[in-house]
């Protein structure tokens, strides 16, 4: 997250992010999900939301830019915690 931030995002922006990306019966594309939100949002607001929710494991966006939501299961954390990173 090395970027100049112009906004940050509010609390209730992130809230409306994860509460779209957990109701998706599909993995959306990032411009999509953006696209498909409730509120409008700035494009760069919205990636430091995924930036964030990248970063503390509540999401992960696959090489082809699809979002998946892995964040809230249990036995998927418990993995996470006993795994090795790898570079």
């Amino acid at each position: 997250m090395n970027q100049n931030v112009i906004h940050y995002p509010r609390l209730d922006t992130v809230l409306m992010v994860e509460e779209k990306i957990k109701k998706s019966k599909d993995y959306p594309s990032r411009a999509r999900l953006w696209k498909d939100l409730p509120k409008k949002t700035m494009y760069q607001t919205f990636t430091l939301i995924l930036d964030y929710l990248e970063q503390s494991n509540k999401i992960l966006v696959t090489k082809d830019g699809k979002v998946m939501w892995i964040g809230g299961n249990q036995k998927l954390d418990e993995a996470i915690a006993r795994g090795k990173r790898v570079k």
